[in-house]
């Protein structure tokens, strides 16, 4: 037997990884032939149609004790072998399930040779439970067992995975639901997680390395001299020259769509290629909820089923009200609930295009075991235009462009009252971070790493953003390209969608499904800028990386505050807010959906509502993890309520 040494800190268990622990998982490497055996119960192909159990309806309060194991696997298919970092074993990990308010005991064991830790996404968890290594506490240790202990105060389809370096990229993730303790307010018979994902085979540090070079090295789609003569016929060589000038100047490409790609990528779900055809039964009539989460690390998906419509019921976990569609795109990081109805007897190819056309995920879902259908062709790889880049002033027919110091309060509905802004006669002077004009009624400022401030002239809660020329600087040599306008594209499908008479999901058609009772006004708004140079491959908030940040950026316990996004980069990020749901500002005021991810397009300008209660530091990110890991990350530090600030990591050190 092992001499393991045990000893108990804090409510972690030391294991001590030894050697023979370590090289298990290379000795087993070469013994593996079928290596798509890592795939967990939930992501076998189903062989037989047993009658729908429905929901596991344990006891809400009962105590729920999970055990989950971070080792080195070996993982492979299509004759080629690597190591995943798997959970319990598997690529993804194990379906976690639980029931709105149950209290969920999750014991994690550290296998790996270094630190590791699992984030919890998208679920309100107290501050030392968030698993963010430097922000919430210092990891889990090689050898060690950290214990998540935590109420389950909602409930819907998530997933966690790790935020520990790369690990995400190589197989750290799975799926978790909460089951409501309320009936959920529709019917199905059957029900499918659908976790999309991307998996190389080259190391993440080489991947890394080789974008640092080169930051189109993934990128084989790119614009040829037959494209040159393709756009001169189109639109003249003028135009043509002056499109590629224009390019030029931002150092920047128009198929800059992803920037890790297909050439490296092999697309997942339930973590099998597209040639093992994951498949899920149904009997001819049935309801079946398809739960769709994007555990991809650098990979939007664009999602269709030919021959079924898709009824959105919950986005971020959250009920909404149904929306019918044929396609969607889903970001990374964010989970869309679709229920469909298939009422023939034949297969369906549920079809994950990558946003950029290099590469695909395929399923099935069938009345029977082995059956498969058509599976499309992908589409051409988009481009982006000088609207993508806010280079197109006046392109878009929105003659209320505001510039800085404009009154918005025109935009806001007449049926607002100057009081239910929420600020009028408060003193905002007292407010972290802002710096009052004595009589002026207006409280702006900038925070020291460019964050600005503002707490009058707010518009009403709930209203789209107007485009606005770009404020803030142009963030140094971080920034390239910096967009001259920006505005609301959340009623836009994106690059390369809506062209094909589909109708496509778009933000603008989301709402909650049960208005919110109260809908407060923000106190005061925090405008955040996206910013990269993609030639050096640097990303970074407001110009900074996070290292260099000089701040967390404070919030009060229960303020209502306006999160402003501006993305100046050509590139989508999907952003992630810990610790808290914030209110997407769609134009449907107290009907604007929950999230806890949103996507922002190039030269985009999105606002969310949050109120955060839960003291301590809160990570704030793109989900993209490369961009992630180089710098696009702030902490957002909220109050205890009696106003005083805790540091960082100290709950769970």
């Amino acid at each position: 037997m092992e001499d393991l040494e045990r000893s108990y800190t804090d409510g972690i268990v030391t294991e001590p990884v030894t050697r023979r622990r370590f090289l298990h998982a290379a000795g087993a490497f070469g013994a593996l032939a079928g290596l798509q055996r890592l795939r967990p119960a939930y992501a076998y192909p189903a062989n037989d149609l047993q009658a729908f159990a429905g929901v596991e309806h344990r006891v809400a309060g009962a105590a729920s004790r999970t055990d989950l194991v971070i080792d080195r696997t070996p993982f492979g298919f299509g004759g080629r072998r690597g190591i995943a970092t798997t959970i319990n074993g598997s690529v993804p990990g194990p379906l976690l399930r639980f029931r709105e308010g149950e209290r969920a005991t999750i014991h994690v064991t550290n296998r790996l040779g270094e630190d590791t830790s699992i984030h919890w996404h998208g679920l309100l968890v107290p501050n030392a439970m968030d698993g963010v290594p430097g922000v919430n506490f210092s990891g889990i240790h090689s050898g060690q067992t950290f214990v998540y202990d935590f109420p389950l105060r909602q409930y819907g389809t998530y997933w966690y995975h790790s935020h520990s370096g790369f690990q995400e990229q190589l197989g750290h993730y799975g799926p978790l639901i909460i089951d409501p303790i309320e009936p959920e307010p529709f019917q199905y018979d059957r029900e499918y997680v659908v976790m999309l994902s991307d998996w190389s085979f080259e190391n993440p540090l080489k991947i890394l390395d080789n974008i640092k070079k080169q930051g189109s090295y993934y990128n084989f789609q790119r614009r040829t001299v037959g494209d040159f003569f393709k756009d001169v016929d189109r639109v003249g060589l003028r135009a043509t020259i002056a499109d590629r000038w224009e390019w030029g100047k931002m150092r920047m490409s128009p198929i800059d769509i992803a920037d890790v790609t297909g050439s490296t990528y092999t697309y997942l779900l339930n973590g099998l290629p597209a040639a093992s055809n994951w498949t899920g039964l149904f009997r001819p009539g049935e309801r079946v909820r398809l739960r769709f989460i994007n555990a991809a690390a650098g990979s939007y998906f664009d999602v269709r089923i030919p021959g079924l419509e898709m009824t959105l019921v919950q986005a971020s976990g959250q009920h909404v009200q149904p929306v019918t569609f044929d396609e969607f795109r889903i970001e990374i990081a964010q989970t869309f609930d679709v229920i469909v109805q298939p009422t023939e007897d034949r297969a369906y190819t549920i079809f994950a295009e990558s946003m950029d056309r290099s590469g695909h995920a395929r399923g099935t879902l069938a009345p029977r075991a082995g059956m498969s259908a058509e599976v499309p062709t992908r589409r051409p790889r988009p481009t982006l235009g000088m609207m993508d880049m806010g280079m197109a002033m006046g392109m878009g027919g929105h003659g209320g462009m505001s510039m800085p110091g404009m009154d918005m309060s025109a935009a806001a509905p007449k049926s607002v009252a100057p009081a239910a802004t929420g600020h009028a006669g408060h003193d905002m002077s007292s407010m972290p971070g802002m710096a009052s004009s004595p009589g002026s009624g207006v409280f702006e400022g900038t925070l020291r790493d460019g964050t600005i401030i503002r707490a009058s002239n707010l518009r009403a809660p709930g209203t789209i953003p107007e485009p606005m020329m770009h404020v803030g600087g142009k963030h140094g040599s971080a920034s390239a390209g910096t967009a001259m306008e920006t505005r609301s594209r959340l009623s836009e499908p994106g690059a390369g969608l809506g062209e094909d008479g589909w109708r496509v999901l778009v933000w603008t058609d989301v709402k909650r499904l049960t208005p919110a009772a109260t809908f407060e006004a923000p106190a005061r708004e925090i405008e955040l800028h996206l910013t990269g140079n993609m030639e050096r491959y640097m990303w970074s908030i407001n110009g900074i990386k996070y290292s260099d940040a000089p701040d967390p950026i404070p919030l009060k316990h229960g303020e209502r505050i306006r999160l402003t996004i501006v993305n100046d980069t050509m590139m989508a990020h999907p952003m992630h807010m810990h610790g808290v749901f914030m209110e997407l500002e769609n134009g449907h005021g107290p009907e604007c959906p929950y999230v806890h991810t949103i996507n922002v397009k190039p030269a985009e300008r999105v606002s969310l509502l949050a109120t955060p209660v839960d003291p301590g530091p809160w990570a704030f990110h793109c989900h993209v993890l490369l961009h992630m890991d180089l710098g696009m990350f702030r902490v957002f530090q909220v109050s205890e309520p009696d106003g005083t600030m805790t540091t960082s990591e100290g709950a769970a050190s």
